[in-house]
């Protein structure tokens, strides 16, 4: 099969596949402020993630390219999407122009539609830093993801079978690719050992991309012959990837993703320490299904929303939402608890 039309396939079963609220974000209620003493006029949603300046902590995470017309018209919307509302962007992985320059400009079309935003060029991490500086150079990228994607590659018919050198690879770009370096996961989340190798090896940015999102082991069986059903469920969530996260100390900077569908999952992941939220599912399928307008009107109404809950917290700026007192029940605090997190300490800490 081509990687063109694998591309599509991805997209036609991610459209199909939507979410089931399985990110564990449920599991975490903020603890209501009766006299917030605020004004929603002097709120500031802009968010800083090292060299990165993000006008809201909302934006289009990875989605596609590569994949022929198709992925040339979708980029090309999302892009016009996020000129109209602000928010940086992500493409989806350009090894297919890499290998393929015919698919060029299915990512190059996100610059040109969007030449003053802030965008995030895409490889996995078999890339060299050759390249890395080639594909943040096809669009002119303000940042490069480097995605790890272990058990999609397992699942995948065609995929890879062997993942030896990743961590010396990723050093060798953190020094050598100009750019801001963000290693982020494809929906199987990150732990706390995970998240210590990389910041060992230099990385200031992870996106821990956690279960609850995008199922790409179901979207990989949909294309077996013999279906690989034990990866299905596999994984850490999107709200116990975060406390994973914070387990680590303050060594580097988190983006949530992994099912963000609303505006109170990204303020709980802003609370659980994230600086941005990066969503994808949700918005593929509003584009896809109502068209662009829907969507800019998904995320002015999420930007919106994003201020009303901070205004109803008393907080006026993301780090101040960082250490909003909450609380933390099911799955997601039997999770910690096993894992040895010292929960109490953390929770104390803010109230």
């Amino acid at each position: 099969m081509s990687r063109e039309k694998r591309k599509r396939d991805h997209l036609l079963h991610a459209y199909e596949m939507g979410h089931n609220r399985s990110n564990g974000l449920d599991d975490i209620r903020f603890v209501h402020n009766s006299i917030p003493e605020g004004n929603i006029e002097q709120i500031d949603m802009s968010s800083k993630i090292g060299e990165l300046l993000l006008s809201s902590p909302i934006f289009i995470n990875a989605m596609t390219g590569g994949g022929g017309t198709k992925t040339v018209n979708i980029n090309q919307q999302l892009a016009d999407v996020a000129k109209e509302t602000n928010v940086g962007m992500a493409v989806g992985s350009q090894m297919a122009a890499l290998k393929d320059s015919s698919q060029e400009e299915s990512y190059r079309i996100v610059r040109k539609v969007y030449p003053n935003g802030t965008l995030i060029a895409n490889l996995g991490a078999e890339a060299t830093v050759d390249q890395a500086r080639k594909a943040v150079e096809m669009i002119e990228a303000n940042a490069l993801q480097i995605h790890v994607n272990v058990i999609q590659e397992l699942v995948m018919p065609e995929g890879d079978r062997d993942f030896s050198g990743t961590l010396k690879r990723i050093e060798g770009l953190v020094t050598k690719v100009e750019v801001p370096l963000i290693i982020k996961e494809v929906g199987y989340g990150m732990s706390r050992e995970t998240i210590e190798s990389l910041v060992n090896v230099g990385v200031q940015i992870i996106d821990i991309g956690g279960y609850g999102g995008t199922n790409f082991s179901k979207i990989e069986n949909k294309r077996r012959t013999r279906k690989l059903n034990i990866f299905n469920d596999w994984g850490i969530t999107t709200a116990s990837s975060l406390l994973e996260a914070q387990s680590v100390g303050n060594k580097c900077q988190i983006i949530a993703s992994g099912g963000l569908q609303q505006s109170s999952d990204l303020a709980k992941c802003l609370a659980l320490g994230a600086k941005a939220g990066g969503f994808a599912g949700r918005f593929l399928q509003l584009l896809m299904s109502e068209g662009p307008e829907a969507l800019i009107q998904e995320i002015q109404d999420l930007k919106a929303e994003m201020r009303l809950i901070m205004l109803a917290l008393g907080v006026s700026s993301i780090e101040e939402l960082q250490q909003v007192p909450i609380t933390i029940s099911g799955e997601t605090l039997n999770w910690s608890q096993q894992r040895g997190f010292p929960l109490h300490d953390f929770l104390k800490s803010r109230t």
